[in-house]
């Protein structure tokens, strides 16, 4: 039998507030353990939470972005558990009545567009975290992180493959990145996912047993743990057997998932409406105001880089996947106003620079008057398109600007036909047996000769004007 699977994420997002979500305690990363912490975000006796208003902006914000409705009036509500990161013995969060409900995201995969429906959209803090330590007996917990606000997005089950899930958490990720709420580094944990996985014969109406999995922090432990558990489901019906109800771990190392706990259920939790927090009433005005600063979108501005600057739809996603890169291509293209000449060298050299010095499109030491000056350069014949690529790594690492490089290590392009035509007749002089088999009809020979006219000049020579040199001369013009 054929089956398909049934994907539904819930992930949460760390937003970028300088404060917790319930007290003014700093959020910044990679702190001193137990530094950022008081009485409020460690649940000692007395204490009251006050909400923080940059936090429910920063989610409504997100909710409009991803087409939600967002709830004029909703509940905090206490989530009850208990574990060693946990020090209230329970975690803020939203159940019954949530920020907001019912929005969707398109995302862009390798079949088109897939539309994700959003279920709900909601505001809660973070707990702590444990350090385990392989040389003690004991583990530490660090409660820095408690209090910390996130945002959990739950989708519906609309995802059917392990590269749409991914799919969606990039564009999730890129979305956060173009509204500036988070950056989406889910290294850092500022973006976790956990996944609700079946499968149902192909073509079937009803949905399947389910599975959720736990511990994946890269896009490509998402990818090995849903192909893994869906293939183990897969194995389990086929021999009769029955997939059980469970919460289920991703161990990247072995490369399977394993049993955690059975599933919870939400009254496992004992929700309330927590007796410390007045209920949340969002003002239609405010979300108006919200909704006025909302940036481009990343699939609009592709869109619109395709009409606009008729580049294709591929280089348009690549352009579009962060904020700051598509910003360097406007402003590029608008100073050198060749789109697609831009579009490839920054989707070729200046990805490969950024690769190579692992950092951020936000943190490219070059600036698009930089690349634009370049490329004038190239356009004008000053230096070859070779000669260009390595002027731009050093550009890319001193600071330089391209003028300055290429005066002050003498890389023009030689662009005097005479001294060309000079280089060219002593090289034909000294390869009589390739003149004569280029002669004879083997003119894929004229690439080895500008070749090494370009040896001979050092890669300076113009490419065109060598070119033009050697076919003159090799029809006895010259």
């Amino acid at each position: 039998m054929e089956y398909e699977a049934v994907i539904g994420l819930e992930v949460h997002v760390q937003l970028q507030t300088k404060s917790k979500i319930f007290c003014g305690c700093p959020t910044a990363f990679g702190a001193e353990p137990n530094s950022q912490t008081c009485p409020v975000c460690t649940g000692m006796p007395g204490s009251l939470p006050v909400l923080n208003r940059r936090a429910v902006e920063y989610a409504i914000k997100l909710a409009l972005a991803m087409n939600a409705k967002v709830a004029d009036y909703c509940l905090f509500a206490r989530k009850n558990y208990f574990y060693p990161d946990l020090p209230k013995g329970y975690q803020i969060s939203q159940y019954e009545l949530p920020l907001a409900r019912d929005g969707w995201i398109d995302v862009l995969t390798e079949n088109g567009l897939r539309r994700v429906r959003i279920q709900r959209i909601h505001l809660e803090e973070d707990a702590g975290k444990l350090v385990h330590s392989e040389a003690s007996d004991f583990s530490y917990v660090d409660f820095n992180r408690c209090g910390i606000p996130l945002i959990e997005i739950v989708t519906a089950p609309d995802i059917r493959s392990p590269r749409e899930a991914v799919g969606f958490l990039k564009a999730l990720r890129t979305l956060l990145r173009y509204l500036e709420i988070s950056d989406g580094d889910m290294e850092k944990g500022n973006l976790r996912c956990d996944a609700n996985v079946s499968i149902r014969p192909k073509g079937a109406e009803y949905l399947g047993v389910r599975t959720e999995i736990k511990n994946m922090n890269s896009f490509r432990h998402v990818e090995r743990a849903l192909t893994y558990e869906i293939e183990r489901q897969r194995r389990l019906l086929e021999q009769g057997e029955n997939v059980v109800q469970e919460t289920r771990l991703w161990d990247p190392e072995k490369g399977i998932t394993l049993p955690m706990r059975t599933k919870e259920e939400a009254h496992d939790y004992r929700y309330f409406p927590d007796p410390d927090l007045v209920p949340l009433v969002v003002d239609q005005n405010w979300i108006e105001q919200i909704r006025g600063t909302l940036p481009e979108l990343p699939l609009e501005r592709m869109r619109r880089f395709c009409e606009q600057y008729g580049i294709p739809e591929y280089d348009a996603q690549v352009l579009t996947s962060s904020k700051a890169f598509s910003d360097f291509y406007e402003r590029c293209v608008s100073l050198f106003p060749d789109p697609k000449q831009v579009s490839n060298w920054m989707m070729g050299e200046v990805l490969r620079l950024l690769n190579e010095s692992n950092k951020e499109p936000e943190e490219c030491p070059l600036k698009p008057e930089d690349l634009a000056e370049l490329l004038q350069l190239v356009k004008e014949g000053v230096i070859s398109g070779k000669i260009a690529k390595e002027v731009l790594e050093e550009m890319f690492y001193t600071g330089k600007k391209a003028k300055e490089l290429v005066k002050e290590k003498g890389l023009e392009q030689i662009s005097d036909e005479g001294l060309i035509r000079q280089i060219a007749q002593e090289i034909l002089k000294n390869h009589p047996k390739e003149v004569e088999e280029y002669r004879k009809g083997k003119e894929k020979l004229l690439g080895f000769f500008v070749g090494e006219i370009m040896k001979a000049t050092k890669g300076k020579a113009n490419p065109q004007l060598a070119n033009k040199v050697l076919k003159e001369l090799l029809k006895g013009e010259g």
